[in-house]
Protein backbone atom coordinates (compact mmCIF):
# COMPACT_ATOMS: atom_id res chain seq x y z
CA UNK A 1 0.00 0.00 0.00
CA UNK A 2 1.01 3.60 -0.63
CA UNK A 3 0.84 5.96 2.30
CA UNK A 4 -2.46 7.81 2.22
CA UNK A 5 -0.79 11.22 1.95
CA UNK A 6 0.69 10.07 -1.38
CA UNK A 7 -2.75 8.92 -2.60
CA UNK A 8 -4.15 12.35 -1.73
CA UNK A 9 -1.21 14.09 -3.41
CA UNK A 10 -1.67 12.07 -6.61
CA UNK A 11 -5.31 13.20 -6.57
CA UNK A 12 -4.06 16.81 -6.24
CA UNK A 13 -5.79 17.37 -2.90
CA UNK A 14 -4.05 20.13 -0.94
CA UNK A 15 -2.26 18.83 2.20
CA UNK A 16 -4.23 21.24 4.40
CA UNK A 17 -7.40 19.24 3.63
CA UNK A 18 -5.92 15.82 4.51
CA UNK A 19 -6.52 14.46 8.02
CA UNK A 20 -4.63 11.15 8.28
CA UNK A 21 -5.91 8.31 10.47
CA UNK A 22 -2.69 6.33 10.61
CA UNK A 23 -0.65 5.60 7.46
CA UNK A 24 -3.26 4.19 5.12
CA UNK A 25 -6.53 6.05 5.62
CA UNK A 26 -7.54 9.67 6.03
CA UNK A 27 -10.47 12.02 6.16
CA UNK A 28 -10.62 14.74 3.52
CA UNK A 29 -12.12 18.00 4.75
CA UNK A 30 -15.24 19.16 2.93
CA UNK A 31 -13.45 22.46 2.22
CA UNK A 32 -11.63 20.55 -0.53
CA UNK A 33 -14.87 20.37 -2.55
CA UNK A 34 -14.62 22.53 -5.65
CA UNK A 35 -10.85 23.06 -5.50
CA UNK A 36 -9.80 20.20 -7.79
CA UNK A 37 -10.44 21.97 -11.08
CA UNK A 38 -11.98 18.92 -12.79
CA UNK A 39 -15.57 18.06 -13.67
CA UNK A 40 -15.72 14.29 -13.80
CA UNK A 41 -18.46 11.96 -14.93
CA UNK A 42 -20.40 9.81 -12.48
CA UNK A 43 -20.79 6.11 -13.35
CA UNK A 44 -23.37 4.16 -11.35
CA UNK A 45 -22.88 0.43 -10.77
CA UNK A 46 -25.95 -1.62 -9.93
CA UNK A 47 -26.84 -5.28 -10.27
CA UNK A 48 -29.43 -7.90 -11.11
CA UNK A 49 -31.52 -9.23 -8.24
CA UNK A 50 -29.14 -10.72 -5.62
CA UNK A 51 -28.77 -14.45 -5.05
CA UNK A 52 -26.93 -16.51 -2.41
CA UNK A 53 -24.19 -17.11 -5.00
CA UNK A 54 -23.16 -13.44 -4.98
CA UNK A 55 -22.90 -11.17 -8.01
CA UNK A 56 -19.79 -9.05 -7.31
CA UNK A 57 -21.14 -5.52 -7.59
CA UNK A 58 -18.55 -3.94 -5.28
CA UNK A 59 -15.77 -6.01 -6.83
CA UNK A 60 -16.82 -4.77 -10.27
CA UNK A 61 -16.93 -1.14 -9.08
CA UNK A 62 -13.36 -1.37 -7.76
CA UNK A 63 -12.10 -3.34 -10.76
CA UNK A 64 -13.65 -0.82 -13.17
CA UNK A 65 -11.87 2.00 -11.33
CA UNK A 66 -8.56 0.13 -11.71
CA UNK A 67 -9.27 -0.57 -15.40
CA UNK A 68 -10.08 3.09 -16.18
CA UNK A 69 -6.75 4.01 -14.65
CA UNK A 70 -4.99 1.49 -16.89
CA UNK A 71 -6.43 3.10 -20.03
CA UNK A 72 -5.27 6.56 -18.98
CA UNK A 73 -8.02 8.16 -16.90
CA UNK A 74 -8.06 9.51 -13.37
CA UNK A 75 -10.71 7.39 -11.68
CA UNK A 76 -12.07 7.25 -8.12
CA UNK A 77 -14.24 4.57 -6.51
CA UNK A 78 -16.93 5.97 -4.19
CA UNK A 79 -18.37 3.21 -2.03
CA UNK A 80 -20.48 2.73 1.09
CA UNK A 81 -18.89 2.00 4.43
CA UNK A 82 -19.46 -1.66 5.38
CA UNK A 83 -21.64 -2.42 8.39
CA UNK A 84 -19.79 -4.18 11.21
CA UNK A 85 -22.66 -6.57 12.00
CA UNK A 86 -22.57 -8.57 8.75
CA UNK A 87 -18.79 -9.06 9.12
CA UNK A 88 -19.59 -11.70 11.74
CA UNK A 89 -22.68 -12.91 9.89
CA UNK A 90 -23.29 -14.42 6.48
CA UNK A 91 -22.47 -11.52 4.17
CA UNK A 92 -18.92 -10.88 5.34
CA UNK A 93 -17.01 -7.75 4.37
CA UNK A 94 -17.93 -5.00 1.93
CA UNK A 95 -14.59 -4.11 0.34
CA UNK A 96 -14.63 -6.17 -2.87
CA UNK A 97 -12.75 -9.38 -3.53
CA UNK A 98 -9.77 -10.98 -5.24
CA UNK A 99 -7.59 -8.44 -7.06
CA UNK A 100 -10.38 -5.85 -6.95
CA UNK A 101 -10.45 -4.88 -3.29
CA UNK A 102 -10.01 -1.80 -1.12
CA UNK A 103 -7.06 -1.51 1.24
CA UNK A 104 -6.65 -1.74 4.21
CA UNK A 105 -9.71 -3.97 4.05
CA UNK A 106 -9.54 -5.19 7.66
CA UNK A 107 -9.64 -1.62 8.96
CA UNK A 108 -12.30 -0.51 6.48
CA UNK A 109 -14.58 -3.32 7.63
CA UNK A 110 -13.86 -3.06 11.36
CA UNK A 111 -14.15 0.35 13.09
CA UNK A 112 -12.55 2.32 10.22
CA UNK A 113 -12.44 6.04 11.17
CA UNK A 114 -15.32 5.86 13.63
CA UNK A 115 -18.10 7.30 11.43
CA UNK A 116 -20.53 4.49 12.21
CA UNK A 117 -19.84 4.86 15.91
CA UNK A 118 -20.48 8.61 15.69
CA UNK A 119 -23.77 8.04 13.90
CA UNK A 120 -24.80 5.42 16.47
CA UNK A 121 -23.86 7.77 19.32
CA UNK A 122 -25.86 10.61 17.79
CA UNK A 123 -28.84 8.34 17.15
CA UNK A 124 -28.82 6.98 20.70
CA UNK A 125 -28.27 10.44 22.18
CA UNK A 126 -31.45 11.53 20.41
CA UNK A 127 -33.23 8.53 21.95
CA UNK A 128 -31.92 9.44 25.42
CA UNK A 129 -32.92 13.11 25.05
CA UNK A 130 -36.36 12.06 23.83
CA UNK A 131 -36.92 9.67 26.73
CA UNK A 132 -35.70 12.30 29.19
CA UNK A 133 -37.97 14.94 27.64
CA UNK A 134 -40.97 12.69 28.24
CA UNK A 135 -39.79 11.58 31.70
CA UNK A 136 -39.37 15.21 32.80
CA UNK A 137 -42.87 15.99 31.43
CA UNK A 138 -41.39 18.85 29.42
CA UNK A 139 -44.39 18.92 27.06
CA UNK A 140 -48.08 18.27 27.61
CA UNK A 141 -49.48 15.41 25.58
CA UNK A 142 -46.16 13.78 24.65
CA UNK A 143 -46.34 10.42 26.41
CA UNK A 144 -44.09 7.30 26.33
CA UNK A 145 -46.45 5.46 23.99
CA UNK A 146 -46.11 8.31 21.46
CA UNK A 147 -42.31 7.93 21.07
CA UNK A 148 -41.36 6.40 17.71
CA UNK A 149 -37.56 6.78 17.85
CA UNK A 150 -35.75 3.47 18.49
CA UNK A 151 -32.11 2.84 19.32
CA UNK A 152 -29.32 1.35 17.17
CA UNK A 153 -26.24 -0.84 17.48
CA UNK A 154 -23.71 -2.03 14.90
CA UNK A 155 -24.13 -5.71 15.58
CA UNK A 156 -26.60 -8.35 14.45
CA UNK A 157 -28.45 -9.08 17.70
CA UNK A 158 -31.93 -10.59 17.43
CA UNK A 159 -32.42 -10.32 21.22
CA UNK A 160 -32.70 -6.53 20.85
CA UNK A 161 -35.40 -6.43 18.17
CA UNK A 162 -38.18 -5.87 20.69
CA UNK A 163 -37.45 -4.77 24.25
CA UNK A 164 -38.97 -2.91 27.21
CA UNK A 165 -37.02 -0.01 28.70
CA UNK A 166 -37.40 1.86 31.97
CA UNK A 167 -38.15 -1.17 34.16
CA UNK A 168 -37.13 -1.47 37.83
CA UNK A 169 -38.49 1.69 39.41
CA UNK A 170 -40.24 4.92 38.49
CA UNK A 171 -36.87 6.72 38.44
CA UNK A 172 -35.78 4.57 35.48
CA UNK A 173 -38.61 5.72 33.20
CA UNK A 174 -40.20 6.23 30.92
CA UNK A 175 -41.45 2.64 30.79
CA UNK A 176 -42.11 1.76 27.16
CA UNK A 177 -41.84 -0.89 24.48
CA UNK A 178 -39.16 -0.18 21.89
CA UNK A 179 -36.24 -1.94 20.20
CA UNK A 180 -32.93 -1.68 18.40
CA UNK A 181 -32.14 -1.46 14.69
CA UNK A 182 -28.74 -1.95 13.06
CA UNK A 183 -26.86 1.32 12.40
CA UNK A 184 -27.25 1.00 8.62
CA UNK A 185 -31.01 1.32 9.18
CA UNK A 186 -30.67 4.55 11.18
CA UNK A 187 -32.34 7.61 9.73
CA UNK A 188 -29.27 9.59 10.80
CA UNK A 189 -27.15 7.36 8.54
CA UNK A 190 -29.48 8.23 5.63
CA UNK A 191 -29.39 11.91 6.66
CA UNK A 192 -25.59 11.95 6.60
CA UNK A 193 -25.54 10.28 3.17
CA UNK A 194 -27.92 12.87 1.68
CA UNK A 195 -26.57 16.02 3.34
CA UNK A 196 -24.76 18.48 1.08
CA UNK A 197 -22.84 20.30 3.83
CA UNK A 198 -22.94 21.08 7.57
CA UNK A 199 -25.84 23.51 7.21
CA UNK A 200 -27.90 20.94 5.32
CA UNK A 201 -27.01 18.32 7.94
CA UNK A 202 -28.27 20.64 10.67
CA UNK A 203 -31.53 21.31 8.81
CA UNK A 204 -32.19 17.60 8.24
CA UNK A 205 -31.42 16.68 11.84
CA UNK A 206 -33.66 19.46 13.18
CA UNK A 207 -36.74 18.18 11.34
CA UNK A 208 -36.26 14.52 12.32
CA UNK A 209 -39.44 13.23 13.96
CA UNK A 210 -39.07 11.35 17.26
CA UNK A 211 -42.76 10.94 18.09
CA UNK A 212 -46.19 12.54 18.14
CA UNK A 213 -48.31 14.35 20.70
CA UNK A 214 -51.71 12.99 21.69
CA UNK A 215 -53.23 15.41 19.18
CA UNK A 216 -51.09 13.98 16.35
CA UNK A 217 -48.59 16.85 16.16
CA UNK A 218 -45.09 15.66 15.14
CA UNK A 219 -42.35 16.15 17.74
CA UNK A 220 -38.96 16.88 16.15
CA UNK A 221 -35.35 16.91 17.31
CA UNK A 222 -35.50 20.70 17.23
CA UNK A 223 -38.57 20.71 19.49
CA UNK A 224 -36.66 18.84 22.20
CA UNK A 225 -33.48 20.93 21.70
CA UNK A 226 -31.39 18.03 20.40
CA UNK A 227 -30.08 19.45 17.11
CA UNK A 228 -26.97 21.14 18.53
CA UNK A 229 -25.86 18.14 20.60
CA UNK A 230 -26.24 15.88 17.54
CA UNK A 231 -24.15 18.25 15.43
CA UNK A 232 -21.40 18.20 18.04
CA UNK A 233 -21.06 14.43 17.62
CA UNK A 234 -21.32 14.36 13.83
CA UNK A 235 -19.04 17.29 12.94
CA UNK A 236 -16.11 15.03 11.98
CA UNK A 237 -18.11 12.18 10.47
CA UNK A 238 -19.33 14.46 7.67
CA UNK A 239 -15.83 14.48 6.08
CA UNK A 240 -15.36 11.63 3.53
CA UNK A 241 -12.79 8.89 4.13
CA UNK A 242 -9.97 8.27 1.64
CA UNK A 243 -8.42 4.82 1.11
CA UNK A 244 -7.01 3.01 -1.95
CA UNK A 245 -7.75 0.12 -4.28
CA UNK A 246 -5.63 -3.02 -4.63
CA UNK A 247 -3.76 -1.28 -7.47
CA UNK A 248 -3.39 2.10 -5.75
CA UNK A 249 -6.29 4.15 -7.12
CA UNK A 250 -8.10 6.49 -4.69
CA UNK A 251 -11.41 5.52 -3.14
CA UNK A 252 -13.78 7.47 -0.92
CA UNK A 253 -15.72 5.30 1.53
CA UNK A 254 -18.41 7.31 3.27
CA UNK A 255 -21.77 6.48 4.91
CA UNK A 256 -23.52 3.14 4.67
CA UNK A 257 -27.33 3.18 4.58
CA UNK A 258 -29.10 -0.15 3.92
CA UNK A 259 -30.32 -0.69 0.36
CA UNK A 260 -33.61 -2.42 1.18
CA UNK A 261 -34.59 -0.10 4.06
CA UNK A 262 -32.96 3.23 3.23
CA UNK A 263 -31.64 4.37 -0.18
CA UNK A 264 -28.44 2.29 -0.18
CA UNK A 265 -25.88 4.78 -1.55
CA UNK A 266 -22.68 6.44 -0.41
CA UNK A 267 -22.70 10.15 0.37
CA UNK A 268 -23.47 13.09 -1.88
CA UNK A 269 -20.55 14.93 -0.28
CA UNK A 270 -18.10 12.19 -1.37
CA UNK A 271 -19.46 12.36 -4.93
CA UNK A 272 -19.13 16.14 -5.07
CA UNK A 273 -15.59 15.90 -3.72
CA UNK A 274 -14.41 13.13 -6.05
CA UNK A 275 -15.95 14.63 -9.20
CA UNK A 276 -13.80 17.73 -8.76
CA UNK A 277 -10.57 15.73 -8.80
CA UNK A 278 -11.12 12.99 -11.39
CA UNK A 279 -12.30 12.08 -14.88
CA UNK A 280 -14.63 9.29 -13.69
CA UNK A 281 -16.19 8.53 -10.33
CA UNK A 282 -17.47 4.98 -9.96
CA UNK A 283 -20.17 4.59 -7.32
CA UNK A 284 -22.69 1.88 -6.57
CA UNK A 285 -26.23 1.44 -5.32
CA UNK A 286 -27.24 -1.28 -2.87
CA UNK A 287 -28.78 -4.62 -3.86
CA UNK A 288 -30.47 -5.00 -7.27
CA UNK A 289 -31.52 -2.23 -9.65
CA UNK A 290 -35.14 -2.52 -8.48
CA UNK A 291 -33.99 -1.09 -5.13
CA UNK A 292 -30.61 0.66 -5.26
CA UNK A 293 -30.77 2.10 -8.77
CA UNK A 294 -34.38 3.27 -8.50
CA UNK A 295 -33.70 4.96 -5.14
CA UNK A 296 -30.42 6.43 -6.38
CA UNK A 297 -32.31 8.17 -9.16
CA UNK A 298 -35.46 9.26 -7.36
CA UNK A 299 -33.82 10.20 -4.06
CA UNK A 300 -30.07 10.80 -4.38
CA UNK A 301 -29.98 12.27 -7.90
CA UNK A 302 -32.92 14.53 -7.14
CA UNK A 303 -31.20 15.72 -3.98
CA UNK A 304 -27.71 16.17 -5.47
CA UNK A 305 -28.63 17.20 -9.04
CA UNK A 306 -25.79 14.91 -10.20
CA UNK A 307 -27.00 12.53 -12.92
CA UNK A 308 -24.99 9.43 -13.85
CA UNK A 309 -23.52 9.47 -17.35
CA UNK A 310 -24.05 5.72 -17.69
CA UNK A 311 -25.01 2.69 -15.63
CA UNK A 312 -23.21 -0.64 -15.27
CA UNK A 313 -25.52 -3.59 -14.55
CA UNK A 314 -23.56 -6.47 -13.01
CA UNK A 315 -24.77 -10.00 -13.80
CA UNK A 316 -23.43 -13.52 -13.45
CA UNK A 317 -24.37 -16.70 -15.26
CA UNK A 318 -24.93 -18.39 -11.91
CA UNK A 319 -27.42 -15.70 -10.86
CA UNK A 320 -29.24 -15.90 -14.19
CA UNK A 321 -29.60 -19.67 -13.78
CA UNK A 322 -30.77 -19.20 -10.18
CA UNK A 323 -33.55 -16.92 -11.42
CA UNK A 324 -34.30 -19.59 -14.00
CA UNK A 325 -35.22 -21.99 -11.19
CA UNK A 326 -31.94 -23.84 -10.62
CA UNK A 327 -30.92 -24.78 -7.06
CA UNK A 328 -27.81 -23.28 -5.51
CA UNK A 329 -25.85 -26.56 -5.60
CA UNK A 330 -26.42 -26.94 -9.35
CA UNK A 331 -25.53 -23.44 -10.54
CA UNK A 332 -22.10 -24.40 -11.85
CA UNK A 333 -23.56 -26.97 -14.25
CA UNK A 334 -24.34 -25.78 -17.81
CA UNK A 335 -28.06 -25.18 -18.30
CA UNK A 336 -29.17 -23.27 -21.40
CA UNK A 337 -32.87 -23.61 -20.60
CA UNK A 338 -32.39 -21.93 -17.21
CA UNK A 339 -30.51 -19.06 -18.86
CA UNK A 340 -33.34 -18.52 -21.35
CA UNK A 341 -35.76 -18.33 -18.43
CA UNK A 342 -33.73 -16.45 -15.82
CA UNK A 343 -32.35 -13.73 -18.09
CA UNK A 344 -35.75 -12.04 -17.92
CA UNK A 345 -34.51 -10.58 -14.62
CA UNK A 346 -31.63 -8.89 -16.46
CA UNK A 347 -33.61 -7.64 -19.46
CA UNK A 348 -36.34 -6.23 -17.23
CA UNK A 349 -33.90 -4.31 -15.03
CA UNK A 350 -32.00 -3.06 -18.09
CA UNK A 351 -35.26 -1.70 -19.51
CA UNK A 352 -35.99 0.02 -16.18
CA UNK A 353 -32.60 1.77 -16.37
CA UNK A 354 -33.19 2.70 -20.02
CA UNK A 355 -36.53 4.26 -19.07
CA UNK A 356 -34.59 6.94 -17.16
CA UNK A 357 -32.85 7.81 -20.46
CA UNK A 358 -29.56 6.31 -19.29
CA UNK A 359 -27.28 4.01 -21.33
CA UNK A 360 -26.58 0.57 -19.86
CA UNK A 361 -23.39 -1.48 -19.97
CA UNK A 362 -23.94 -5.03 -18.75
CA UNK A 363 -20.89 -6.48 -17.02
CA UNK A 364 -20.89 -10.28 -17.13
CA UNK A 365 -18.83 -11.04 -14.03
CA UNK A 366 -16.94 -14.18 -15.01
CA UNK A 367 -16.76 -17.30 -12.87
CA UNK A 368 -14.53 -20.34 -13.53
CA UNK A 369 -17.58 -22.54 -14.15
CA UNK A 370 -18.91 -20.35 -17.01
CA UNK A 371 -18.81 -21.99 -20.43
CA UNK A 372 -18.12 -20.22 -23.72
CA UNK A 373 -21.47 -21.43 -25.04
CA UNK A 374 -23.39 -20.01 -22.06
CA UNK A 375 -21.66 -16.63 -22.29
CA UNK A 376 -22.42 -16.49 -26.02
CA UNK A 377 -26.05 -17.33 -25.28
CA UNK A 378 -26.34 -14.47 -22.80
CA UNK A 379 -24.69 -11.97 -25.16
CA UNK A 380 -26.94 -13.08 -28.02
CA UNK A 381 -30.10 -12.53 -25.97
CA UNK A 382 -28.92 -9.15 -24.71
CA UNK A 383 -28.21 -7.91 -28.24
CA UNK A 384 -31.95 -7.44 -28.62
CA UNK A 385 -32.24 -5.32 -25.47
CA UNK A 386 -32.45 -1.54 -26.12
CA UNK A 387 -29.36 0.66 -25.61
CA UNK A 388 -27.38 -2.15 -24.00
CA UNK A 389 -23.77 -3.23 -24.38
CA UNK A 390 -22.79 -6.57 -22.80
CA UNK A 391 -19.14 -7.37 -22.06
CA UNK A 392 -17.24 -9.86 -19.91
CA UNK A 393 -15.30 -8.82 -16.82
CA UNK A 394 -12.69 -10.79 -14.88
CA UNK A 395 -11.55 -8.17 -12.36
CA UNK A 396 -11.76 -10.59 -9.42
CA UNK A 397 -9.07 -12.79 -10.92
CA UNK A 398 -7.15 -10.25 -13.02
CA UNK A 399 -7.67 -6.86 -11.38
CA UNK A 400 -7.81 -3.84 -13.67
CA UNK A 401 -6.48 -5.84 -16.62
CA UNK A 402 -9.63 -7.95 -16.49
CA UNK A 403 -11.86 -4.90 -16.88
CA UNK A 404 -10.30 -3.16 -19.90
CA UNK A 405 -13.18 -4.03 -22.25
CA UNK A 406 -15.66 -2.93 -19.60
CA UNK A 407 -13.80 0.35 -19.07
CA UNK A 408 -13.75 1.12 -22.80
CA UNK A 409 -17.45 0.35 -23.06
CA UNK A 410 -18.21 2.67 -20.14
CA UNK A 411 -16.21 5.50 -21.70
CA UNK A 412 -18.09 5.02 -24.99
CA UNK A 413 -21.48 4.88 -23.27
CA UNK A 414 -20.73 8.03 -21.25
CA UNK A 415 -19.92 10.35 -24.14
CA UNK A 416 -23.04 12.46 -23.68
CA UNK A 417 -22.16 15.36 -21.40
CA UNK A 418 -25.39 15.50 -19.40
CA UNK A 419 -28.17 13.05 -20.22
CA UNK A 420 -31.65 14.37 -19.51
CA UNK A 421 -33.13 12.14 -16.84
CA UNK A 422 -36.70 10.85 -17.09
CA UNK A 423 -38.23 10.22 -13.67
CA UNK A 424 -41.11 7.82 -13.07
CA UNK A 425 -43.10 10.27 -10.99
CA UNK A 426 -43.33 13.92 -10.10
CA UNK A 427 -42.76 15.02 -6.52
CA UNK A 428 -46.15 16.72 -6.78
CA UNK A 429 -47.89 13.37 -7.30
CA UNK A 430 -49.76 11.81 -4.39
CA UNK A 431 -48.10 9.15 -2.23
CA UNK A 432 -50.49 6.59 -3.68
CA UNK A 433 -49.64 7.52 -7.29
CA UNK A 434 -45.88 7.50 -6.63
CA UNK A 435 -46.03 4.02 -5.10
CA UNK A 436 -48.25 2.79 -7.92
CA UNK A 437 -45.83 4.11 -10.54
CA UNK A 438 -42.84 2.32 -8.99
CA UNK A 439 -44.79 -0.90 -8.37
CA UNK A 440 -46.01 -1.12 -11.96
CA UNK A 441 -42.94 0.18 -13.81
CA UNK A 442 -40.17 -1.40 -11.70
CA UNK A 443 -41.74 -4.32 -9.82
CA UNK A 444 -44.01 -5.55 -12.64
CA UNK A 445 -47.15 -5.38 -10.47
CA UNK A 446 -50.60 -4.77 -11.91
CA UNK A 447 -52.02 -3.15 -8.76
CA UNK A 448 -51.16 -2.08 -5.22
CA UNK A 449 -53.01 -3.19 -2.09
CA UNK A 450 -52.78 -1.05 1.05
CA UNK A 451 -53.53 -2.33 4.54
CA UNK A 452 -55.82 -0.26 6.73
CA UNK A 453 -52.83 0.90 8.82
CA UNK A 454 -50.88 2.00 5.74
CA UNK A 455 -53.90 3.79 4.26
CA UNK A 456 -54.56 5.64 7.52
CA UNK A 457 -50.93 6.81 7.70
CA UNK A 458 -51.01 7.83 4.04
CA UNK A 459 -53.94 10.13 4.79
CA UNK A 460 -52.23 11.46 7.93
CA UNK A 461 -48.97 12.23 6.11
CA UNK A 462 -50.86 13.96 3.32
CA UNK A 463 -52.67 16.20 5.81
CA UNK A 464 -49.32 17.06 7.40
CA UNK A 465 -47.97 18.10 3.99
CA UNK A 466 -45.42 15.30 3.76
CA UNK A 467 -46.74 13.89 0.49
CA UNK A 468 -44.33 15.88 -1.73
CA UNK A 469 -41.28 13.82 -0.79
CA UNK A 470 -39.85 10.92 -2.86
CA UNK A 471 -40.60 7.30 -2.04
CA UNK A 472 -38.04 4.96 -0.44
CA UNK A 473 -39.58 1.49 -0.68
CA UNK A 474 -38.65 -1.03 2.01
CA UNK A 475 -39.02 -4.50 0.52
CA UNK A 476 -37.19 -7.77 0.02
CA UNK A 477 -33.96 -7.55 -1.97
CA UNK A 478 -34.27 -11.17 -3.11
CA UNK A 479 -36.96 -10.52 -5.72
CA UNK A 480 -38.09 -7.71 -7.98
CA UNK A 481 -41.49 -8.23 -6.32
CA UNK A 482 -42.58 -8.01 -2.68
CA UNK A 483 -42.18 -11.78 -2.16
CA UNK A 484 -38.68 -13.28 -1.88
CA UNK A 485 -39.65 -16.55 -3.58
CA UNK A 486 -40.72 -14.88 -6.84
CA UNK A 487 -37.71 -15.14 -9.14
CA UNK A 488 -37.01 -13.84 -12.63
CA UNK A 489 -39.26 -10.93 -13.60
CA UNK A 490 -42.67 -11.41 -11.92
CA UNK A 491 -45.65 -9.78 -13.61
CA UNK A 492 -49.35 -9.09 -13.09
CA UNK A 493 -49.70 -9.47 -9.33
CA UNK A 494 -50.88 -7.26 -6.47
CA UNK A 495 -48.06 -5.48 -4.62
CA UNK A 496 -48.75 -5.29 -0.87
CA UNK A 497 -48.05 -2.20 1.28
CA UNK A 498 -48.26 -3.18 4.94
CA UNK A 499 -47.07 0.01 6.64
CA UNK A 500 -45.92 3.56 5.98
CA UNK A 501 -43.37 5.72 7.76
CA UNK A 502 -41.98 9.20 7.22
CA UNK A 503 -38.27 10.01 7.42
CA UNK A 504 -38.44 13.80 7.42
CA UNK A 505 -34.77 14.26 8.17
CA UNK A 506 -33.68 12.06 5.28
CA UNK A 507 -36.45 13.56 3.19
CA UNK A 508 -38.46 10.56 2.00
CA UNK A 509 -41.61 8.54 2.64
CA UNK A 510 -40.86 4.97 3.60
CA UNK A 511 -43.55 2.40 2.61
CA UNK A 512 -43.03 -1.17 3.83
CA UNK A 513 -43.92 -4.16 1.68
CA UNK A 514 -44.31 -7.20 3.89
CA UNK A 515 -42.07 -7.76 6.92
CA UNK A 516 -38.68 -6.04 6.68
CA UNK A 517 -35.95 -6.90 9.16
CA UNK A 518 -34.17 -3.83 10.57
CA UNK A 519 -32.15 -5.90 13.05
CA UNK A 520 -30.62 -9.06 11.51
CA UNK A 521 -29.52 -12.00 13.64
CA UNK A 522 -26.26 -13.92 13.59
CA UNK A 523 -26.12 -17.30 11.81
CA UNK A 524 -25.77 -20.58 13.72
CA UNK A 525 -21.98 -20.29 13.41
CA UNK A 526 -20.85 -16.63 13.44
CA UNK A 527 -17.70 -15.80 11.55
CA UNK A 528 -14.58 -16.77 13.49
CA UNK A 529 -12.14 -13.85 13.39
CA UNK A 530 -9.05 -13.68 15.56
CA UNK A 531 -5.64 -12.00 15.76
CA UNK A 532 -2.12 -13.39 15.90
CA UNK A 533 0.52 -12.45 18.49
CA UNK A 534 1.42 -9.34 16.47
CA UNK A 535 -2.17 -8.12 16.21
CA UNK A 536 -2.75 -9.11 12.57
CA UNK A 537 -6.31 -10.10 11.75
CA UNK A 538 -6.92 -13.79 11.04
CA UNK A 539 -9.84 -15.37 9.22
CA UNK A 540 -10.93 -12.27 7.32
CA UNK A 541 -10.19 -13.50 3.79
Amino acid sequence: MKEITKIASELNIAPKHVMPYGKYKAKIHTDAIGEGGKSGKLILVTGMTPTPAGEGKTTTSIGLTQALSKIGFNAVANLREPSLGPIFGIKGGGSGGGKATLKPEDEINIHFTGDAHAIASAHNLLAAITDNYVYQKSSTGFEPYNITWRRVTDMQDRALRNIVTGTGSSSNGPLRETGFDIIAASEIMAIMALSKDLDDLRLRLSRTVVGYSDSGTPITAEDIKATGPLMSILRQAIHPNLVQTFEGQPSFVHTGPFGNIAHGCSSIIADKLALGYSDYVITEAGFGADLGFEKFMHIKTRSSSITPSSVVLVVTLRAIKYHGGIKLDDLEKPNHEAIDKGISNVTHLASVINSFNLPVVIAINKHPSDTIEEVSQVKSILKNAPIVTAVESSVYADGGSGGIELANSVVEASKEISPKCNYMYSLEDSIEDKVSSIAKSVYGASSVNWTRTASRKREQFTKLGWDKMPICMAKTHLSISDKAMRKGAPKDYAFQISDLRASLGAGFIYPTAGSIMTMPGLPKEPRQLDVDSEGNLLGFV
